[in-house]
């Protein structure tokens, strides 16, 4: 598919996760497969600030991309101006605007989600964007405040009209939050009416998940989340799924040594100590359903360096065979 003039090799986009989709997840993840990694959430308002902390969300490597930087923010001129920095520092290929974040501390600035009750002011902030940058430009939305999606597909003219390329939506309304279904009928609906292309996300758990999101709604490609933090494989594993009907499991190996790998970049990037604590929560997402990994998980609460990490994980390993 493409996105502007942008190709892209496949049809899996890994969502943009607070926390979570840091550089050495991104790359891990791409290591595993998928078309197109998503930074964290960046604030516009933090770059317009040389904001350290925020700037540091910016760090990148070429082995990444194609990457999309994620902003945030309710302002126009700041939003503008933080996407033509991120442009000119070359760490992004696709640039997006976040209008589908619920978190009570986002909403209270007016972004995320809060601009979808704002259409004048959204407008604003997509053409000062758009006149700043010549990066392929995309949105995230939610179907808005209420469960009809009105307010998503109002939006969504308006971006499409304004020269944004394409479009993530998330089916679920502000108030669900991640709980209840998402309503992918809303997805064949926005595809329907836009010609850019539009990209899945929510409730993909499964490789069949993401399939039956595409054959239900015809939408472009899928965005998966919480899905990859245990299965970084996924992303891969949809697009095989999607170009032949068939896909490779990985191996209890095959997890073993990403465990490894994480941890290795874990390290590298944040150093020891941070890593560590990081990890505690992190290497727990691999195991979930594994023999004994109630057991693992325990012991690596109490972590404190790469070694005790490492000898850990092939202790575990070691007791699976």
């Amino acid at each position: 598919m493409k996105i502007k003039d942008l190709s892209i090799n496949g049809k899996t986009f890994l969502a943009p996760l607070a926390g979570i989709t840091n550089l050495p997840f991104r790359l891990l993840v791409k290591e595993c497969g998928c078309a197109v990694v998503c930074s964290e959430m960046v604030s516009a308002k933090g770059i317009f600030y040389n904001s350290e902390k925020t700037l540091d969300l910016l760090s990148s490597k070429k082995e990444e991309q194609p990457l999309s930087v994620q902003l945030f923010g309710s302002d126009p001129d700041s939003m503008a101006k933080g996407a033509k920095v991120v442009q000119d520092l070359k760490v992004a290929n696709i640039i997006d605007i976040n209008f589908g974040c619920s978190v009570k501390k986002v909403v209270k600035q007016g972004a995320g989600v809060a601009l979808m009750k704002d259409p004048e002011l959204s407008k604003t902030i997509l053409t000062a964007v758009r006149k700043a940058i010549d990066l392929p430009l995309t949105i995230k939305l939610r179907s808005g405040w209420d469960p009809s999606g009105q307010q998503a597909f109002n939006l969504a003219q308006i971006a499409q009209d304004t020269g944004v390329d394409a479009i993530v939506m998330h089916p679920r309304t502000a108030s669900q939050g991640f709980k209840g279904k998402a309503n992918w009928d809303l997805i064949k609906e926005l595809k329907q009416q836009l010609s850019i292309p539009v990209i899945g996300n929510g409730d993909i758990n499964t490789v069949e998940d993401a399939q039956k999101m595409v054959t239900q709604t015809g939408c472009d490609a899928v965005m998966v989340g919480r899905a990859a933090m245990k299965n970084p494989f996924i992303l891969s594993q949809i697009d095989d799924f999607l170009a032949t009907g068939s896909y490779k499991i990985p191996s209890n190996y095959d997890m073993f040594r990403t465990m490894e790998r994480l941890t290795e970049m874990y390290v590298t990037y944040f150093g020891e100590k941070p890593a560590c604590k990081m990890l505690r929560g992190r290497l727990s997402w691999f195991v979930k359903g594994m023999p004994g990994s109630s057991n693992f998980r325990k012991n690596i609460s109490r972590i404190n360096s790469k070694n005790h990490v490492l000898t850990l994980i092939k202790e575990f390993e070691t007791g699976m065979a």
